[in-house]
């Protein structure tokens, strides 16, 4: 095992620890879109099950939006690795097209995805939905939900979800998407497609903009992703403004 997986096993390690995130006789779901970080997540559970002292189940699970995606050399990849995958076919390519909003189409379809996934786990019995969200994608949510005056609020890495049937749980929250992206390259991951929208989100969408724009605050403030997630557990109301009357807006 090199460094790098070495740190990265210790940071989902701390993570799952510190949440509670995994307890003995857990059924887990791990959502698998075939991008690095939930590839490499599947490939970290997958590890950890095999040796944490505690047993639980896992599964993966492809949500095939109907974008004409081929995922094949994805089930061959979980195959290969002795993964027990689902495929779960889906008519949300047309729903995003027939209701979605063009300039956002993500919305609808993660909320689509994530439907999918909890009939799925309800199905297979399980009660934890893991997501390959790393520390970055935590950052990017916090400022997204700032800049639109959305709350302080972002991923949180285990969350109650479906009406509290089940919890939902991001044990990459403390590492960041340059290392993952670096202990991803020795798997060889297989190559997928991408939505007909992913390069326009990529270059004008509000997310990737953030992405960015923290990749360029980084250079001024090094270390920002960890010290933002510092911040977000260290909340302090008495120094936030107080919430304004109903009656009032701020501004």
């Amino acid at each position: 095992m090199s460094d790098l997986h070495a740190q990265l096993c210790r940071l989902v390690g701390r993570a799952v620890a510190d949440y509670d995130m995994i307890a003995d006789g857990d059924r887990i779901l791990v959502g698998v879109s075939g991008g690095t970080d939930s590839m490499v997540l599947m490939e970290l559970l997958e590890r950890l099950r095999q040796r944490a002292p505690v047993r639980f189940g896992l599964f993966a699970a492809i949500v095939d939006e109907g974008f004409g995606i081929d995922h094949a050399p994805l089930e061959a990849y979980a195959a290969a690795r002795g993964w027990r995958l689902e495929v779960v076919r889906t008519p949300i390519a047309q729903l995003v097209r027939e209701k979605g909003d063009a300039a956002r189409p993500c919305g609808l379809c993660s909320r689509l995805r994530r439907g999918f996934l909890h009939r799925l786990a309800d199905r297979l019995g399980c009660g934890k939905i893991a997501l390959g969200h790393h520390r970055d994608d935590l950052c990017a949510s916090f400022l997204m939900s700032l800049f639109r005056g959305g709350g302080l609020k972002t991923m949180a890495p285990s969350v109650p979800a479906d009406g509290g049937s089940k919890r939902v749980i991001r044990p990459l929250c403390y590492a960041s998407k340059e290392l993952v992206e670096r202990v991803a390259e020795p798997f060889g991951f297989p190559a997928v497609g991408k939505c007909p929208y992913a390069d326009r989100l990529s270059e004008r969408g509000d997310r990737a903009y953030v992405e960015r724009l923290l990749a360029e605050l980084e250079r001024r403030f090094p270390g920002i992703g960890k010290n933002m997630l510092r911040s977000m557990g260290d909340v302090r109301p008495e120094h936030l403004p107080r919430p304004f009357p109903s009656t009032r807006k701020a501004g």
